[in-house]
């Protein structure tokens, strides 16, 4: 086990599922940990206080330190809030895994405005606020020349990298969560900061409707949906020997672990120095994709990670 002794984390969204699970590695490791969670609903709907008090309880059970915070993600001041209850209770602060996260899956058409907005807020605001006070404090450290060895590690989905469908909401939040998450690691390199991002699959209360039905193995068989499959991926980048890995997205499912490519440039027309002809342009669009294209879907991916052993 990677020793994170001495470090201080956030995991929001820790008292239940993934994040939970995030936050009980992260203090098998040594660290301590602020369990951050509303404990609202799947919906975002509602609070208590229970989830995160009982993981925090529960590590401290274990040997290990922490406290618990009831902020919203999505509330700007609340996000500041929890960093500060960090460095005031323990310190310090190295670690923001964001986790928090809601769902309201409808159909594009069916969809409202006020699905929309709630999901975005608490997944894409959920993940701007709380980096954004974080990465103030470190710079604040940087520039009284203390050294800085930070991390932030964002949570995205195959839905926002692969698209699913009923999920417009969600995927976009995660699809922007995924590009936060290069452009925030591009401007907190110089303060000694990582940022990288995980596309998780893990069987959870949010993702009943996709993985409920598959049959969970029998006792004492690996699940590859199990959601403690996911954290050993937090521990190992918020170790010394992952400094240097930044800006990218780790697709999970089970024991199988993808670095996503970014985008690229993909096939290449040209036209010279000429405006393009509309018919042209379609023509030779037609000869470079002659079978067409469509996306691969966040289900077809999984079948091939599953093919290749979870």
């Amino acid at each position: 086990m990677p020793s994170l002794e001495g470090r201080v984390a956030i995991v929001t969204g820790a008292g239940r599922g993934i994040g939970r699970e995030h936050a009980l590695a992260l203090a098998n490791a040594g660290a301590k940990v602020v369990v951050n969670d509303l404990g609202g609903s799947t919906a975002g709907e509602g609070a208590d206080q229970t989830p995160a008090q009982q993981v925090a309880d529960e590590i401290k059970g274990r040997g290990g330190e922490a406290t618990a915070n009831y902020d919203n993600v999505a509330d700007f001041i609340g996000a500041g809030n929890m960093i500060r209850q960090a460095v005031s209770d323990f310190g310090r602060l190295d670690i923001l895994v964001n986790n928090a996260g809601i769902l309201r899956d409808r159909m594009l058409v069916s969809m409202t405005e006020e699905e929309w907005d709630a999901v975005i807020a608490v997944h894409l605001k959920g993940h701007f606020a709380p980096t954004h006070h974080a990465a103030n404090y470190w710079r604040q450290q940087s520039k009284a020349g203390e050294t800085v060895n930070a991390r932030v590690i964002n949570t995205s989905s195959p839905s926002g990298v692969f698209g699913n469908v009923g999920q417009t909401n969600y995927g976009s939040a995660k699809a922007g969560i995924a590009a936060f998450t290069v452009i925030a690691a591009q401007e907190l390199a110089r303060y000694g900061v990582t940022v990288n991002c995980l596309a998780p699959n893990a069987r959870t209360r949010m993702t009943e409707n996709i993985f409920g039905a598959l049959p969970a193995p029998a006792a004492g068989e690996y699940d590859p949906l199990d959601p403690a499959n996911i954290s050993p991926v937090v521990v190992a980048l918020c170790t010394d020997d992952a400094k240097d890995i930044t800006g990218q997205c780790f697709f999970i499912y089970g024991s199988t672990v993808n670095v996503l490519k970014p985008w690229d440039v993909g096939a290449f027309i040209q036209q010279g120095d000429n405006v393009w002809d509309p018919d042209q342009l379609a023509a030779q669009l037609k000869q470079a994709f002659p079978n067409g294209v469509a996306p691969v879907g966040m289900m077809e991916m999984l079948g091939r990670a599953a093919g290749q052993g979870g």
